[in-house]
């Protein structure tokens, strides 16, 4: 597969992720509405979603590219947290993503990702 094939499938493999998020944190608003869920449940929810969707969305990927699997679920978990960073500059006008819970919530999209293409 050439580069070009590997890096479209990437840009395919993360609008998935994005989807699956987007319909995920829906249920998920459609749950507290519902059931008046605390700060708690919801931030450890919110940050099992964006792993979830890293790993389905480095499975998918790596499942395309076949050789480096690793690196490109790598490269999607980055991709999945450079998005969200940049959404979070324009929407705040600044980066809101400085507390250790968040660096910690990255790292595990990192390896979510990563992971979800070593398992492909």
């Amino acid at each position: 597969m050439s580069i070009s094939n590997k890096i479209l499938e990437s840009i395919r493999s993360l609008l998935l992720a994005y989807l699956l998020t987007i319909v995920l944190l829906l249920l998920l608003a459609f749950l507290v509405f519902q059931f008046n869920l605390g700060a708690a449940v919801v931030n450890i929810t919110i940050i099992c979603i964006y792993i979830i969707t890293c790993f389905l969305g480095g499975l998918r990927l790596g499942k395309k590219v076949g050789s480096q699997r690793f690196l490109w679920g790598l490269l999607l978990g980055l991709l999945y947290i450079a998005l969200l960073v940049l959404i979070s500059i324009l929407v705040n006008h600044g980066i809101a993503f400085t507390s250790t819970t968040n660096i910690t919530a990255f790292l595990l999209c990192l390896c979510g990702g990563m992971l979800g293409g070593m398992v492909s």
